[in-house]
Parts: structure tokens; C-alpha cells; sequence
């Protein structure tokens, strides 16, 4: 996903809201050349957040805040906090906007940020906290990809250390197996099938050799690539 383009999920039901985040998103584009990709969904679909593909949420809280009668204040409490429930179940970096002047200016629980509205601020601040989301959410990627590549490359190497190690008595048991081959292919009187049978075994015999001596090469190969890389290094640290 982050290798690709990013996806930012914009959670409003406020058309304007998300007007104001796309108008205001920073113009350098990181961390991807077209930009993020932008959904737009209304607010109630938070619950279902969980599994979808997106690498950032910015979700509206002030439209469950905009109710003025007293005796709604404390659905529109509980509404907040669902949706910033929703938000961090769903296991992703999240942006609530909210319009509560009790709260401060920001909060941070877990992976949600909470951000008040400032007027005039806000979609800029936004914009700039979700690019820098987004930049860490690609290097966080990019490390993993980079300790896989690693494993595996070390695994590779483990196995070549190996075959290397164990070349000598490979090639002592192929030795003797194409020695008795060839013993048997010269042998008088034997049947036509157990001398094919039997040059098969001498011929699969010399092409694994052949394969072993290629390690060989490239086991040389290797060791003076890599003395060449160390008298670079050196001539390069001296001149500096």
C-alpha cells in the first residue's frame, strides 16, 4: 500500500470538511509524487474501519458536536468517543478534529491524534501532522521490507557457507561414485541395461561436478570482489 500511492480515509459528512483538507494538504506531495489517494466516507461507517485498507484516517468530531440542546450533550459525549473508539480499533494512524473547547489543543491516545478546530488553522495543521503520519508510516514499511530482506539474504548465506563447507566430501563422494560408474561401464559381459543404467550414473556424476567446481568460481569470485571493495574503502578514507 505505502510503497504505492498512500490512502488517506477523510471521515465527514460535512462536504466542506473535506474540502478544507484536501484544499490545505501540503504541495511538496511527499511522501508520494501524485500525492495521497482521498476517500471520502460519512462518519458512521468508522464502526466497519476494521480490515479496510487505508494508511490514514482524518475524521469530523464536530459534527456530533454542533447539538446546542443541554439535554443532548451527553449523546453527543458518548458519539466523540465512539468514533474515536472506532478509530483506534481499527489499528491505524487517525486525525480527530474536534470543536470542544474543555480539550485542549492536542491529545494523543495510542495511534489517534486528537486536533481542536482551530478556525483558520486547522486544515493546515492537519495536512502537515498527516504528511509527517504518512513519512513514518513509509519508513516503519520500508524497515520491515529491509529486516525481511535481511533475514532471507542471511538465510542465502547460510546455506552457501554450507555447501562451500561440505564441498570437499561432496566432491570425495562423487569421486567414488563416478570411479565405480565408470567401472562398471567397462565392464565386460554386463547387460545393455545396467551399462545405461550405469553411464546415466557416471554422467549425473560429472555434471555435478561441474556444478561444484562453479562454486568454486564463484567462491573466488567473491573473495576478490570483495578485497577490491576494502582497498576502495581504504584509498577513499585516506583521501578524506
Amino acid at each position: 500500500m505505502i510503497t504505492n500511492r498512500p490512502t488517506v480515509l477523510i471521515l465527514a459528512s460535512d462536504p466542506a470538511f473535506a474540502r478544507e483538507i484536501t484544499a490545505h494538504w501540503p504541495q511538496d506531495l511527499s511522501p508520494h509524487p501524485r500525492g495521497p489517494e482521498f476517500i471520502v466516507l460519512d462518519e458512521g461507517f468508522s464502526s466497519g474501519l476494521q480490515g479496510s485498507h487505508y494508511d490514514l484516517a482524518i475524521a469530523d468530531a464536530s459534527s456530533v458536536e454542533k447539538i446546542k440542546n443541554d439535554k443532548r450533550r451527553p449523546l453527543n459525549k458518548r458519539l466523540h468517543q465512539d468514533l474515536k473508539q472506532s478509530l483506534a480499533a481499527a489499528g491505524k494512524p487517525a486525525i480527530l478534529i474536534h470543536s470542544d473547547p474543555s480539550r485542549g489543543l492536542y491529545n494523543i491516545e495510542g495511534a489517534v491524534l486528537e486536533l481542536r478546530r482551530e478556525p483558520g488553522l486547522w486544515p493546515s495543521v492537519a495536512g502537515l501532522v498527516g504528511r509527517e503520519i504518512l513519512r513514518r508510516v513509509q519508513a516503519e514499511f520500508r524497515s520491515r521490507e529491509a529486516e525481511k530482506n535481511c533475514v532471507a539474504a542471511q538465510a542465502e548465506a547460510t546455506l552457501g557457507r554450507y555447501m562451500v563447507e561440505m564441498r570437499t566430501n561432496i566432491n570425495n563422494a562423487l569421486t567414488t561414485v563416478l570411479g565405480n560408474a565408470e567401472l562398471l561401464v567397462f565392464e565386460p559381459g554386463l547387460p545393455a541395461t545396467v551399462l545405461a543404467q550405469a553411464d546415466s550414473i557416471r554422467n549425473m556424476a560429472l555434471r555435478l561436478h561441474e556444478v561444484f567446481q562453479r562454486f568454486s568460481s564463484i567462491e573466488k569470485e567473491l573473495t576478490v570482489a570483495a578485497r577490491e571493495s576494502s582497498k576502495r574503502a581504504a584509498r577513499a578514507a585516506a583521501g578524506s
